[in-house]
């Protein structure tokens, strides 16, 4: 049974995460995660390769995020059928590594998406750090999802929780 960690029920479960798109190198992407009445969040926003950007992201606050013995992460998710990364970090700077796997869903179906922790790998700034030590769940601290690899234009990804197993 997955132990949830963001359950997007309510309006104030978006309120620890905040957009981090292209724009932090001039691009000009958009992105939000806001709370749809209907009762999940959407990350959504457009993709625009203006200015070498082509990113758009979002990310929680720095919180304890940590579950012990945890296998993998489990998202309830409807998406648009493009591809998206879910993004874990293990400190609480802005920059640093970051630990991801990519996910595509079939468009308009909501989906149970099962992420073992082994499939997460180290990056920094879109590029591998093979030496990285592997992802811990029990240090996490900060979780998010990322629309890149040329993928321009609109997109919309909802979310109803986010869970460990």
């Amino acid at each position: 049974m997955p132990t949830d960690l963001f359950l997007f029920a309510t309006q104030n479960s978006v309120v620890a995460w905040s957009p981090i798109d292209d724009r932090v190198m001039g691009g000009s992407s958009t992105s939000c995660l806001r709370f749809d009445p209907i009762g999940h969040a959407i990350f959504q926003g457009t993709v625009k390769p203006d200015n070498n950007g082509g990113f758009a992201s979002v990310r929680t606050h720095a919180m304890d995020l940590g579950a012990m013995s945890a296998i993998a992460y489990v998202l309830k998710i409807q998406s648009d059928g493009k591809r998206y990364k879910f993004n874990l970090r293990m400190e609480d700077n802005f920059d640093g590594v970051t630990y991801q796997t990519a996910f595509v869903t079939p468009a308009g179906v909501w989906t149970s998406l099962h992420l073992p922790v082994s499939q997460f790998t180290a990056t920094f700034r879109g590029r591998p750090v093979p030496d990285a030590p592997s992802l811990d769940p029990t240090l996490v601290r900060q979780a998010g999802f990322l629309i890149a690899d040329q993928q321009i234009g609109d997109f919309s990804l909802n979310v109803q929780s986010i869970g460990t197993e």
